[in-house]
């Protein structure tokens, strides 16, 4: 189901993961919130600034663990569409999380800011992953 507000499935899925203890409407209310502070600084619609940071974050590859011959190794394969925006989700609320700041929304609203810009811990996690698949592309013909 879509969200209520801005009818888009993708912003429905963010509140579910940012939900805690099954509070649905305070997930809603610190999104929404986060939404006006982003719509304040950068006079542009909140939604497609979050989109563009999501975007920002999603990986296109990753390492997942391959065991071949008693040897374990990182093998790079690319990430399906829906693990790339569940990631991207879980990363943006993971380091909105850490940062500081007085609310949630407050650091949400920082957090989607400098992911739009292309900078903040969720885009450094999204290049590190890139970064270790890039170096662990000479196992990549242990895909399965």
């Amino acid at each position: 189901m879509p969200d209520p507000k801005y009818n888009d499935q993708l912003v429905s899925k963010f509140v579910r993961s940012l939900m805690v203890d099954g509070k649905k409407s305070t997930a809603f209310r610190i999104f929404y919130g986060a939404m006006e502070i982003v719509e304040a600084r950068t006079e542009a619609s909140g939604v497609e600034v979050f989109k563009a940071a999501l975007n920002n974050i999603m990986p296109a590859v990753e390492v997942k663990s391959r065991r071949v011959g008693g040897s374990t190794f990182q093998v790079p394969t690319e990430v399906k569409p829906k693990r790339k925006i569940g990631l991207g989700i879980k990363w943006l609320i993971k380091y909105a999380k850490a940062r500081n700041g007085k609310s949630m929304k407050d650091k949400l609203a920082a957090e989607i800011l400098a992911a739009a810009n292309g900078e903040g811990a969720a885009v450094k996690k999204r290049e590190d992953t890139h970064r270790m698949a890039e170096a662990n592309r000479a196992f990549s013909h242990f895909r399965f």
